[in-house]
């Protein structure tokens, strides 16, 4: 069996492909070293770990960092934590909606602006926004 696979063995041919080869896999762990070390960064994980594991267990260890990773980006749940935050701080704010087209108004609002519905009558002593089955004023006590 040797005689028959040693033209092919000693072939400069064959010399450069598995040169080609070796440089090839050694090239793709340098860059998935690369990849795990800057993704596991920006993900929360530690880095420098699994980047060590990614060169000593090439494909191995980075395949058991793409099962244990950390679902998002740091910077996602930050974006995502700032936007929860935002959409509190508006339902917080002083305003309603109409009940007959839902657009937001303001708590003092007579009528909508929007639809043109009723919200609230003026009291007829002081003049503040009260609710239409509002029998007394509870700024200045006056029987409406």
């Amino acid at each position: 069996m040797g005689e028959l696979l040693q033209p092919i063995l000693t072939n400069p041919l064959f010399g450069l492909t598995k040169n080609l080869c070796t440089l090839f896999i050694v090239v793709i762990d340098f860059a998935l070293i690369f990849w795990v070390y800057r993704d596991a960064s920006r993900r929360g994980a530690m880095g420098w770990f699994w980047a060590l594991a990614t060169l000593i267990f090439s494909f191995a260890g980075w395949i058991v960092y793409l099962m244990v990773r950390p679902p998002e980006l740091v910077a996602d749940a930050r974006e995502r934590e700032l936007e929860i935050r935002a959409r509190e701080a508006e339902l917080e704010r002083d305003y309603e909606s109409c009940p007959s087209c839902y657009k937001p108004v303001e708590k003092d609002f007579l009528i909508c602006p929007h639809c043109m519905k009723k919200l609230r009558k003026p009291c007829i002593e002081c003049g503040k926004a009260l609710k239409l089955n509002w029998q007394v004023c509870p700024y200045c006590k006056t029987k409406q």
